[in-house]
């Protein structure tokens, strides 16, 4: 795979995996999670699991990356989801 691509694929992950930042910043400074749907953060973080094995398969680390941290900050916001409704 060439460095552009490859590069292309690393600005699209660091963007997409950032976005959640501030939604769990928000969910751990207020605890108020009464507003996001536990069904649609269940079908992300399934989601985001399937994208990281794909990403190990075939050794992609933009994927591989991004969807490790993707999945840590959606699962701060589902575990928070959880423990506070």
């Amino acid at each position: 795979m060439s460095v552009a691509v490859e590069l292309i694929g690393g600005v699209a992950a660091v963007i997409t995996t950032l976005c959640w930042v501030p939604q769990a910043i928000k969910v751990i400074r207020t605890r108020d999670t009464r507003s996001l749907s536990l069904v649609m953060y269940v079908m992300l973080a399934v989601g985001i699991v399937l994208w990281l094995v794909y990403g190990l398969l075939i050794v992609s680390w933009p994927l591989i990356g991004a969807n490790l941290v993707t999945l840590v900050l959606v699962g701060i916001i589902l575990g928070m989801k959880l423990r506070f409704g």
